[in-house]
């Protein structure tokens, strides 16, 4: 048995009671939460007035005053059915199921992530620092604020299908078997780890074949049956019922981040470089030439990194595995910007790269100077700062700030009294339909339907039939924020022919009611 007073045990005890800490208080005051695991969340509510499985219910823009049903592709289901079961199985809210989850999960990443460290060969110390530098990312921060649904889903799973890449030893039925239920296991917890899949099999292809020819050929069979059967049930179950965000390409388009974002992806994503830049590239206020230099400068520092792990790294099944996600990732992203799929360029997208670098970054620093070592724990110590602050912050703004009604979700963008106001509303109908500009906001309605728009961008061109709700349906109430008044006001009431007369009610906080009977 291990001496407790070993310092990689020391160092998992800390991280691992940090996350028990955090964990309880998000449970006392729930994180917000993301645009898209809201979404997620509508399906949950929706599910929970009767719907079907994976079923979105809401009034019909033909005709308002009928509903209709959309079955949800865009997003893959484990965002909202975790904390559903824990919502259920614990009587509580959506808020404190999802804290709930963020720290499950967490725990999973942590303990995942730090056995396949171990089993891919590096020491109990250097798996253990590289946990705790992970702890440090910005990244693992963000649910604490903002619950980001898959994103915290994936992190608590990926460990441990890297782990099993490295535990199958040859063909078989436990290969078969991993690969199909990873397939299906991975993709519930977040469509975009199809990707990460994809590398997977790859990964497990080359290093389980042998030098023949004829060892290539068996071994592809063993893994590429399994993940046809699995992406094809995918396919079949989940993505042929709707669209998602590979549906539609609006054609090619060049242009620096193109390339340059998948390449920079472990600087981005493993040093939080995009986080803290709060979006490098999707920001309004950097200058696209500003971009660029960034990007440049990360693709350097992220060539440089990449090769000196695999040249001086002798864990060569670990470089195999770097250098096929890398490549993958690379490809598969650069083609998706490539033909401009609503794919966002955004790190999180990388996170897996960013990761894997870890252990091969701190194993190169402890060979280094201890200069360069001093530099680099300063740097961690900075990281940490950042992330740290950053939860504190929030974390203090959704307790003390943030509005909070029968889900339990932190509400950011009204206030107690606003928000008091409109559950008064809620009980006191049954006919009515609630208008949002945000998703989290029709959470909180329980008693009536809810519409959510997405408000049109500054000067885009808009093709009104998208946004019409026609029809009559009870009194209708449009809550939009305060900068809303006059014209972006006027137009939102223009999706909605049927009702006239708008009466205009400014409630606290900075947020307008337009009511209209």
């Amino acid at each position: 048995m291990l001496s407790s007073n070993k310092p990689y045990n020391i160092i998992i005890a800390v991280i691992t009671a940090l996350v028990v800490v955090m964990g309880v208080m998000i449970f006392m005051y729930p994180p917000s939460i993301f645009p898209d695991p809201s979404r997620g969340f509508q399906v949950m509510r929706s599910m929970q007035m009767g719907s079907g499985f994976n079923i979105l219910t809401g009034p019909d823009q033909d005709d308002i005053s009928q509903n209709t049903s959309l079955f949800l592709t865009w997003w893959s289901p484990g965002q909202y059915l975790i904390p559903y079961f824990f919502k259920s199985v614990f009587s509580l809210n959506a808020g404190q199921a999802s804290a709930l989850t963020i720290s499950i999960f967490e725990l999973s990443g942590i303990a995942g992530f730090y056995f396949f460290f171990r089993r891919i060969g590096f020491s109990t110390l250097i798996a253990a620092l590289s946990v705790a530098f992970i702890a440090c990312q910005t990244a693992f921060i963000m649910p604490y604020v903002f619950y980001n649904g898959g994103e915290i889903l994936l992190f608590g799973f990926e460990g441990w299908f890297l782990y099993g890449l490295i535990v199958i030893k040859k063909p078989g039925i436990k290969l078969l078997a991993f690969v199909l239920i990873t397939g299906w296991a991975g993709f519930f917890f977040k469509s975009s780890f199809t990707w990460v899949y994809a590398a997977g099999m790859l990964y497990l292809w080359l290093r389980l074949s042998g030098k023949s020819i004829q060892s290539y050929v068996k071994t592809g069979f063993w893994v590429a049956i399994p993940a046809i059967l699995s992406l094809a049930g995918i396919y079949v179950f989940f993505f042929s019922k709707g669209v998602n965000p590979a549906s539609a390409s609006l054609g090619f388009k060049a242009s620096w981040e193109t390339f340059c974002f998948p390449l920079a992806s472990p600087v981005l994503s493993g040093f939080s470089i995009d986080d803290l830049f709060r979006g490098l590239v999707n920001h309004p206020t950097h200058a696209y030439c500003f971009i660029v230099a960034i990007l440049l400068l990360a693709v350097a520092i992220s060539l440089l990194i990449i090769i000196s792990i695999v040249y001086y790294v002798p864990n060569k099944k670990y470089s195999l595995l770097l250098i096929v996600f890398y490549i993958v990732s690379v490809i598969f992203f650069s083609m998706a910007y490539l033909r401009q799929l609503n794919i966002s360029y955004e790190a999180r997208h990388f996170r897996i790269i960013g990761l894997l670098i870890v252990p091969g970054v701190i194993y190169l620093m402890s060979k280094f100077h201890p200069v360069y070592r001093t530099v680099f724990v300063l740097l961690c110590v900075c990281l940490a700062y950042a992330s740290y602050a950053y939860f504190i912050k929030g974390y203090l703004y959704n307790k003390n700030k943030s509005a909070h009604g029968p889900s339990g979700i932190a509400q950011e963008y009204v206030d107690q009294s606003a928000l008091n106001y409109m559950l008064k509303l809620d009980s006191a109908n049954r006919n009515a339909i609630f208008a949002f500009v945000t998703p989290d906001m029709g959470l909180e309605i329980t008693h009536n339907r809810i519409i959510t728009i997405d408000p049109p961008l500054p000067g885009e061109q808009i093709d009104m039939d998208d946004y019409i709700y026609d029809g009559h349906a009870g009194p209708l109430y449009l809550l939009l924020p305060a900068n809303y008044k006059g014209a972006n006001a006027a137009l939102l009431m223009k999706f909605f022919p049927g009702y006239s007369s708008f009466t205009v009610t400014k409630l606290s906080g900075g947020t307008m009611l337009y009511s209209a009977r």
